[in-house]
């Protein structure tokens, strides 16, 4: 069964807690997972930035900023979890090797973040090396990578495929302070880049598009690979 690593945004997952997508997205993990073996990684998204912020005010140091960060991703990761019930493994990894562990069981493994430095995105990557993954998937709020960031210039030109090495001179200007919030930080792309791993970027504010994208192969997202091959549905 072909390995997928989610790197799913807290801000996607839990734009606020009245309004959250646990429930779309706990259904579609349980259809993607009939057949591919899945693994989440869940961002902290808004929480986590004021969380870090209110750290900040107390002249808190960016490491313990960083630590206050992950405890809110690995609440998001325990609600999505909690919310697939039998599906999931019934605990958050919070290692890489838990993480290897736990998808021996044929259940959706769910984690937050590890290191403090370190966001989300990158443990997803890093994770997918460790894996081997067919696939890392980046759902965010932005349907794909742009030369621009298009919430500020709407003439930013979207990129349907680019290579790891395209990759990284878009995101190298990336800031990387606790709660950065990027499309994609540095540290991730360059694991892109040195285990030449495979990634879409899709805009995860519909929830539908994660199965269209990889059982249906309707994707309008970007595509970062060494070359443009087909890669959807896999």
């Amino acid at each position: 069964m072909k390995k997928i690593v989610l790197s799913l945004g807290g801000s996607i997952l839990v734009p606020s807690l009245e309004s959250n997508r646990i429930a779309q997205y706990r259904d579609i993990l349980r259809e993607i997972s009939a057949k591919y073996r899945i693994y989440v990684v869940v961002g902290g998204g808004g929480e986590a930035r004021r969380y870090i912020n209110a750290a900040r005010s107390m002249d808190i140091d960016e490491a313990t900023s960083d630590e206050l960060g992950i405890l809110i991703t690995r609440i998001n990761a325990s609600l999505l979890m909690w919310a697939l019930g039998e599906d999931a493994y019934p605990d958050i990894a919070e290692s890489y090797t838990d993480a290897i562990k736990f998808g021996n069981s044929g259940k959706i493994v769910v984690m937050g973040g590890i290191t403090p430095g370190q966001t989300t995105d990158a443990v997803a990557a890093v994770l997918a090396e460790r894996l081997n993954a067919d696939l890392l998937l980046n759902i965010t709020a932005i349907d794909g990578i742009y030369s621009e960031d298009p919430k500020k210039n709407p003439a930013a030109t979207k990129f349907s495929h680019l290579t790891p090495d395209g990759l990284i001179d878009i995101v190298s200007g990336g800031r990387m302070g606790a709660g950065a919030n990027n499309i994609i930080d540095l540290v991730a792309a360059k694991m892109i880049q040195r285990s030449s791993l495979s990634m879409i970027v899709i805009d995860g504010t519909k929830p539908e598009n994660i199965p269209d994208a990889l059982i249906r192969g309707k994707f309008d997202g970007t595509v970062v690979s060494d070359d443009k091959k087909q890669l959807l549905p896999l």
